[in-house]
């Protein structure tokens, strides 16, 4: 008896019947809301659940997605008026990659906040941006948002060449060189995102030359074996007011054997020195009076079978062969060469200077393998010194070509924008 009337009591509380609304006065009121809070109804305070949730209102994203022209200053942020947070991922992407954009979500689990994506927090200029966050309420309803924006796209840029090559093998002497294609108004902030690091690990500073060029070095000569490393992030850094650099770059190059030639104007020999060590006395014809070859430590920045001379190029003479110089090494941006000379006496060569300001070596036509020219070109290597002394011309100036070893090292720093 017990048990059926149990069953019973289930089935009336289970199905309840009435006659007509009257008989049970605040009945329907007491169900619609029962029904609101079961439905999960659209129309409360959580935008969470339901067929009518809108992820617009449950997880609201800034910049807004669509935007574009964004500032580089603007932060992203993503938040939820009620529920909490689970993941947010910020992506920058850019030529088929992607980059995570660094943030946290906050104690709370209401808001999210990027730290940036590059120097200072700024965002990237010219890049598209895609936000993809999750949140849910207490009772595990998850909604899911994905929105884009893009940044402004700046009106100005500049660009860096920079010295030596990528993979390339350099001498002990070689200087870092940073060519812009723009005067740079905030060198310090230029020179900030460059970084020269070696390993062995040695001290490397700048020095500017003007506007448009930076050269790195350390106090003395690398180490042959010393690896370098070059890394640039001037995309986004603003070289002068409404000036953006355009691109990120990283160049390694390696130094070689250590190869010093010191030439000797007045004696008219040139001296070959590997580790230290002599391996060969050459004769030479250096510059004439009138056109005498600089003094000091240049650099060999170039190196070529055959060149051309031409009108203003020091030390060749462009009447000969039709301008060819072979074994041509060029040590200076003014025009200074150490090459191959086929058309003067063979003795001139250790005895008297006829050159334009240039140091030649004898050679034949075309260039001889054979040849003093020929053997000194097949041993060198970009960024070997070259150092002249006893001539009655000047001392070379350190920003022409890769001379910078001219300077002292207090001196060097003291070109520096960081010091």
């Amino acid at each position: 008896m017990n048990h059926a009337a149990k069953r019973t009591v289930a089935r009336a509380a289970t199905v309840p019947t009435w006659r007509g609304t009257a008989a049970v006065p605040g009945a329907l009121g007491v169900l619609a809301a029962l029904a609101a809070v079961l439905s999960g109804c659209a129309d409360g305070p959580s935008a969470f659940g339901g067929e009518h949730r809108s992820s617009e209102k449950a997880i609201r994203v800034t910049p807004r997605d669509g935007a574009r022209d964004v500032a580089p200053d603007d932060r992203v942020e993503v938040r939820v008026p009620d529920g909490r947070l689970k993941r947010v991922g910020v992506t920058r992407i850019e030529d088929a990659q992607e980059h995570r954009v660094p943030g946290r979500i906050a104690r709370d689990g209401r808001s999210w906040t990027s730290s940036g994506d590059g120097r200072k927090g700024r965002l990237k200029l010219a890049a598209t941006y895609r936000v993809d966050a999750v949140a849910a309420d207490g009772d595990g309803h998850e909604v899911t948002r994905r929105t884009t924006f893009t940044t402004a796209v700046p009106e100005h840029r500049f660009t860096a060449r920079v010295t030596p090559e990528n993979r390339s093998t350099v001498g002990t002497g070689m200087i870092v060189s940073f060519a812009f294609s723009r005067p740079v108004v905030d060198r310090a902030a230029v020179e900030r995102a460059i970084e020269v690091t070696a390993v062995p690990a040695v001290e490397v500073a700048g020095h500017w030359f003007g506007d448009g060029r930076l050269d790195l070095r350390p106090a003395g000569y690398w180490a042959p074996g010393t690896e370098v490393t070059v890394r640039t992030r001037l995309r986004d850094v603003e070289g002068a007011p409404g000036v953006y650099g355009s691109r990120d770059r990283t160049v390694v190059f390696r130094v070689g054997r250590s190869q010093t030639t010191l030439v000797d104007v007045a004696a008219h020999t040139m001296e070959v020195r590997r580790d230290g060590q002599l391996v060969a006395t050459v004769p030479v014809t250096a510059g004439r009076p009138g056109a005498e070859t600089y003094n000091g430590r240049m650099v060999v920045g170039a190196m070529d079978d055959v060149t051309r001379a031409k009108g203003g190029t020091v030390g060749c003479d462009g009447k000969r062969d039709g301008g060819a110089v072979p074994h041509a090494l060029r040590l200076t941006g003014s025009g200074v060469l150490l090459h191959g000379d086929h058309w003067s006496g063979d003795e001139v060569f250790g005895s008297a200077n006829v050159g334009h300001g240039c140091v030649g070596l004898r050679d034949v036509r075309g260039g001889g393998g054979d040849t003093p020219a020929g053997w000194f070109f097949d041993r060198t290597l970009v960024g070997d010194v070259i150092e002249v002394v006893n001539s009655r011309g000047r001392r070379v100036a350190p920003d022409d070509g890769l001379s910078g070893w001219n300077l002292g090292w207090k001196k060097w720093k003291a070109g520096s924008a960081l010091r």
